[in-house]
């Protein structure tokens, strides 16, 4: 098993397949994008696999695919049935934007894909066009349809921005009054690529307190383990409301999770330094004793938490990177 220094018991993967996205989200990259990484410099579906293998075999159970958009890299569903298909895998899930994957539900729900994040910062077409600077919200509204037909678990991601889309917060809560799904309210975070100076004044407290001037009645109800959210419901209503605090980071004490972006950078912390990179490993022909124990050293450094791992970040201050470049 992979443990930290501090006990935790590390079984849960984000894994980002690509940096590249088809919008631009002010709140992750400039408008005109980044430096995007070259076929060469990211890791292989082939690398994936197996470092996949190898960490379901060191514990793992759930892996996540991120991006940028995991739907934009070519071959990415072939990829996904293999992924599928690791023995001692219990739960693969995914983040999406949306624009693409309504054709391939069908596939998802086939492969037994349990979970999609949907991002999803606004109901309106014109604060989608503003927000994303594209106009593919109609896209994304087909595919949370298309995952509620084929029973797909949704959970909504809608980062709350000062200025930019708090008036949505109440009609995306309405989602939930007829929808199974799960909308979730994050804090905006300053990972973007340095296009904008994120305004940090809605915080998890705030963004509660909006939703319980209309809703006074909204319950609390029990976080599961390792949950990011604080989790709510409505009475009578079918879904629930999610608020995480990602810039606060009140969470890490139980956190659970590690990342490797798209270059195969291995990743303790969201707010930390890269810990390790698994791809030069494998091209060095490193033995599969030799990973295992390369990934035991790397996690059982893993910080208590986002401030201790942001406080440690070593060059570059962290915060002036790309969501995309390290995986949402």
């Amino acid at each position: 098993m992979l443990i930290d220094r501090h006990g935790r018991k590390i079984n849960y993967l984000r894994l980002a397949v690509t940096d590249r996205c088809n919008l631009r989200c002010f709140y992750c990259m400039p408008e005109e994008g980044i430096d995007w990484l070259s076929r060469q410099e990211l890791m292989s579906y082939e690398e994936m696999l197996q470092i996949s293998s190898v960490l379901v075999g060191m514990g793992v159970e759930k892996i996540r695919i991120t991006g940028g958009e995991p739907f934009v890299r070519k071959d990415f569903m072939p990829f996904l049935t293999d992924l599928s298909k690791l023995n001692g895998l219990q739960q693969l899930t995914l983040t999406t934007n949306g624009v693409l994957t309504a054709p391939f539900v069908p596939e998802l729900k086939k492969i037994g894909v349990s979970s999609v994040n949907l991002s999803l910062d606004t109901l309106d077409r014109q604060r989608f066009l503003d927000i994303t600077r594209r106009d593919e919200l109609p896209s994304v509204l087909g595919t949370l349809e298309a995952l509620l037909k084929y029973d797909i678990e949704v959970k909504i991601n809608a980062v709350v921005m000062e200025g930019r889309n708090t008036e949505d917060i109440l009609p995306l809560v309405e989602l939930t009054r007829d929808l199974p799904v799960s909308v979730r309210f994050i804090e905006e975070m300053p990972f973007n690529g340095g296009s904008h100076q994120a305004s940090l004044s809605w915080d998890h407290v705030q963004i509660l307190e909006a939703i319980k001037y209309k809703h006074a009645a909204i319950q609390k109800l029990p976080d599961p383990l390792y949950s990011t959210s604080y989790n709510y419901q409505i009475p009578g209503y079918k879904g629930t409301v999610g608020i995480i605090a990602a810039y606060t980071r009140s969470f890490c004490g139980t956190c659970n999770r590690i990342r490797l972006t798209p270059q195969g950078d291995l990743k303790t912390c969201l707010y930390g330094n890269s810990v390790l990179n698994v791809k030069d490993l494998m091209r060095a022909d490193t033995t599969l004793n030799g990973l295992e124990t390369a990934l035991r050293e790397a996690v059982s450094k893993k910080e208590a938490n986002g401030w201790e791992a942001e406080k440690n970040v070593v060059g570059l201050p962290i915060l002036n990177a790309s969501m995309a470049t390290i995986g949402g």
